[in-house]
């Protein structure tokens, strides 16, 4: 299965995060669930936490354990801080440069977009999520009406949400081109992934 089709909720309060949209559930019970959940103090062992940054950083990104695997084996064959590799590999995905471009409202939609065919890249269509963007590129949108119909409702609904730095969207051609790599500072997820490097070399 590619994809979490489970209970959001539940996951978002595992994890003390908001990886799936917050909703009202989740904001009006964010502790564990189940029914010791207000009350429940785990001790976290170093295995544990290890599996904790893991899990959320894939929940995150929406991969299955192998597609996860293979990119941090990616990672670690390429020279440099293999944590921060990992997480540059992960942000230029196709379907996630989409999703912060503000071309879809979330990594989910994005995904769907991609493989729907919606998006192209330096004028040639792409429908595999997992491509990799690099400096340079140009994302675009199908010019069928549907396809623009559907990036620009999505635009309108992520206007206010900040594009980063190293991307440039240009919402009336619907447009977004790769200016660099992302650096570390500028991915910002509240992860340690310092801590997956480590629970992957056990």
């Amino acid at each position: 299965m590619s994809r979490y089709t489970g209970p959001k909720t539940r996951i978002n309060r595992h994890f003390s995060l908001a990886i799936f949209p917050p909703n009202k559930a989740f904001e009006r019970r964010n502790y564990l669930p189940g029914i010791h959940g207000p009350r429940l103090r785990r001790k976290v062992t170093e295995y544990g936490q290890g599996l904790c940054e893991k899990q959320k950083l894939r929940f995150l990104y929406g991969l299955t354990e192998r597609q996860f695997r293979l990119t941090f084996a990616r990672a670690k064959r390429a020279s440099g801080v293999t944590g921060e590799i990992f997480l540059r590999l992960l942000e230029m995905r196709l379907d996630s440069v989409v999703y912060l471009a503000g071309l879809a409202k979330t990594r989910r939609a994005a995904r769907q977009m991609v493989n729907h065919g919606h998006v192209r890249v330096n004028g040639r269509g792409v429908d595999i999520a997992s491509s990799l963007c690099h400096a340079g590129d140009r994302i675009a949108i199908h010019p069928a009406d549907g396809s623009r119909h559907l990036a620009m409702r999505s635009l309108e609904d992520t206007r206010y949400r900040s594009v980063p730095p190293w991307l440039q969207t240009d919402g009336d051609a619907i447009t977004c081109s790769v200016l660099r790599d992302p650096t570390r500072e500028e991915i910002g997820h509240t992860i340690n992934e310092r801590v997956i490097v480590e629970f992957y070399s056990r």
